[in-house]
């Protein structure tokens, strides 16, 4: 069996962790708190966190030649959804989530 390479097998940690913290907190914690936190923005950014993260992690499990744009995105995207969930209570574990993901997608685009 072939080895996953250490760097990568930890950002689909990273990506997998935010795909469901970003999901589950989006149709959770934010949904239920409404105002700002349900915000069609703010739930946007968060729906697309989780998407591209899902698709990232495909793209490493592939090897796909093309996964390093795919992750430079992805960190871009982890960045917008932290930024957005920052100014609001209670979203401290997606903000640490998201960056922690953009972290190792960064690592991975290099």
């Amino acid at each position: 069996m072939h080895q996953m390479n250490p760097d990568m097998q930890a950002c689909m940690d990273a990506c997998h962790e935010c795909h469901v913290t970003c999901l589950h907190m989006a149709m959770n914690h934010c949904l239920e708190m409404g105002g700002q936190h349900a915000a069609p923005e703010h739930i946007k950014i968060m729906a697309d966190c989780a998407q591209i993260c899902e698709v990232a992690i495909d793209f490493m499990a592939r090897k796909s030649s093309h996964h390093q744009h795919i992750c430079r995105e992805c960190a871009e995207v982890c960045r917008a959804c932290a930024a957005s969930c920052e100014s609001l209570d209670g979203m401290e574990d997606c903000v640490a989530a998201c960056r922690k993901c953009a972290d190792a997608c960064e690592k991975m685009a290099a």
